[in-house]
Parts: structure tokens; sequence; C-alpha cells
């Protein structure tokens, strides 16, 4: 009878979390994420100082690199109060050197961005040491696309983070964003 119970409660655990699909999240006051369609996450949370509604997009790379098997490349889109506000690139690697100096002198790198069938050379700036500012273009790009690829230099030469963004729901970006996508 023992057997019996323990095999139930088993069960209803791995029923319970195979029909949850989310994500806990990784911040202290957001709530863990739900999916937004594909493979990308969504978490919100709300400021405590400004009353400020924030949402935050996820969506992790479909490969990740040697130097860290258990941390793959992630783009996160965030919003606040229903505009766009950035979205980062973390490669999950310390960055290479920077490539050049911006217009204000902070630093940026130059990466290879392949969205569907074309590509591009971005300038990305530095943002919190191990990320890269994207660009608003690439973003409407890269949410409307089916084959979202990053070539970017880390410190022991050049990756490719590889991304499927297809089957994100565009209504609910819009909705938390003001953001539409754009063929690139």
């Amino acid at each position: 009878m023992a057997a019996f119970a323990t095999f139930l409660l088993v069960a209803s655990a791995a029923v319970s979390a195979r029909a949850q699909k989310g994500a806990m999240s990784p911040y202290q006051d957001e709530k863990d994420g739900v999916s937004a369609g594909g493979n990308w996450m969504e978490f919100q949370s709300e400021d405590k100082m400004t009353g400020a509604k924030k949402v935050r997009f996820e969506l992790l790379a479909n490969n990740y690199f040697k130097e860290d098997p258990d941390y793959k490349p992630r783009v996160e889109l965030v919003c606040s109060n229903g505009k766009y506000e950035r979205a980062d690139f973390n490669l999950g690697l310390t960055l290479g050197r920077p490539d050049y100096p911006g217009f204000w002198g902070q630093p940026k790198m130059e990466v290879l961005v392949r969205i569907d069938g074309s590509h591009d050379h971005k300038g990305w700036n530095w943002a919190r040491g191990r990320s890269l500012a994207m660009d608003k273009g690439t973003v409407r790009g890269m949410i409307g696309g089916q084959v979202f690829n990053v070539e970017v230099r880390g410190r022991t030469g050049y990756k490719i983070a590889e991304f499927s963004p297809a089957g994100l729901n565009l209504d609910e970006v819009r909705h938390a964003c003001d953001l539409t996508p754009h063929k690139p």
C-alpha cells in the first residue's frame, strides 16, 4: 500500500511539472516565466518605486559553448509600461575586446547577424560587462524571423549563437512593448 501511495505521489508530481512548462525567474520580485510562444518565455514584474509594469521576453539559444555547457546564450527583450526599453544579447562567456569606441566613447563590438536569408554587420554597445545592447531594427527583424544567428568574438575566438525565434506571440509583444516585426 505504501509503495502504491509513493507511486501516485511521484506520478502526480511528474504530471504537474510537465503541465506547467514555465521557468523560474532568476530575479527577485519577478514572476516565474510563462510561455510566450515558440521558444520564448515571458516574465512580469513591477518596479517598487515607480510602479512601472515591466515585461521581459527571453529566448535561449539552440546551442551552447564548451566553455560553459550549463549556460546557453540568450536574448532578453525588456519593456516598461507598454514601451520598448532595450534588448540585450548575452553570450554567456567573457566577450572579446571591443572593436571601436562609439559616438559617446562607449565600447562597441561588431557582430554578424543573420535573420532568415539575410545577414548584416552591426555595431552593438557593451552593456553591463557581459552582454551587448542590440539595436531596435535587429530586434524587430528577429521577432518576425524563423532563424536568428549571431557571430560574436569571445575571448577564445569567434562563436555563433543559433536561435529559433519563430512562434512568438506577436500580439503580446505589441501590447507589452509597442513593437512590431519588420523584415530585414
